[in-house]
C-alpha cells in the first residue's frame, strides 16, 4: 500500500482517472505487479520493490517525455482527430479511428443530435469520447494551447493560424508559446495562464 501511495504521489493523480490508453494499461500493468506479491508467495518484497520500482522509472520517464514534447506525445497518445467538420463526415478519419457509422450515429444519439448537418465539429479525443460543437454554439470549448504547445486542430476550428497566437502571446507580454500552460479561445480571444515564473 505504501509503494502505491507513493507512486500516485510520484506520477501524480492523473493515472487514477486515465485520460488516454496508454495511462489505463499503465494501470493494469501496476495491478498485475500488485497482485503478483499477493498471489504468489514466492516472489520476495526484494523483487517486488526492484519491479515497482523499474516500473515506476519507466511511467515517470513516459510521462516526463509525454510532457516535454509534442511529437513523444502524439506518438504515445495520438492526437484528437475530427470526425465531422461543418456538417460532413470525414470518412477517412473515421475509418482511421475504427469509428463505423452505426457507431458514429449511436453516439451523436448520445449528445441528442440525430443529423450529422447539425454539428459543425466533431473530434474523437485521444480517450475514446466523441466530443461535439453543434452549428448554433459559438464558442469552441476546447484549449489552443496546452503545456506550452499548441493545439492545430483548434486553429483550424477558429480560422487562425500559429502567426496570430504568437501575435497575441507577444501582446500579452511573454516571450514563446512555452511561458503558457494553457491558452482557451473564448468569445473571440485568447485568454493566457503563464507558467509561474521560477
Amino acid at each position: 500500500m505504501l509503494c502505491l501511495i507513493l507512486q500516485i504521489n510520484l506520477l501524480g493523480k492523473g493515472n487514477l482517472a486515465p485520460i488516454s490508453a496508454i495511462d489505463q494499461v499503465q494501470n493494469y500493468v501496476l495491478g498485475g505487479i500488485i497482485g503478483g506479491i499477493i498471489y504468489n508467495g514466492e516472489i520476495s518484497v526484494l523483487e517486488f520493490i526492484m519491479v515497482l520500482l523499474i516500473w515506476t522509472l519507466i511511467v515517470f520517464i513516459v510521462k516526463f517525455a509525454k510532457d516535454h514534447n509534442i511529437w513523444v506525445r502524439r506518438i504515445i497518445d495520438g492526437r484528437p482527430q475530427i470526425l465531422i467538420q461543418n456538417g460532413k463526415v470525414l470518412v477517412e478519419n473515421c475509418i482511421r479511428a475504427g469509428i463505423s457509422a452505426n457507431d458514429l450515429m449511436f453516439r451523436l444519439r448520445g449528445h441528442g443530435i440525430y443529423e450529422v448537418a447539425k454539428v459543425k465539429s466533431g473530434i474523437l479525443e485521444q480517450n475514446g469520447q466523441l466530443v461535439i460543437i453543434e452549428n448554433d454554439e459559438a464558442n469552441v470549448r476546447f484549449p489552443l494551447i496546452n503545456d506550452g504547445q499548441i493545439n492545430i486542430d483548434v486553429m483550424e476550428l477558429i480560422h487562425h493560424d500559429e502567426q496570430w497566437v504568437f501575435e497575441q502571446i507577444h501582446k500579452a507580454g511573454y516571450d514563446s508559446v512555452d511561458d503558457i500552460y494553457l491558452g482557451e479561445y473564448i468569445n473571440g480571444k485568447l485568454t493566457l495562464i503563464p507558467y509561474p515564473k521560477a
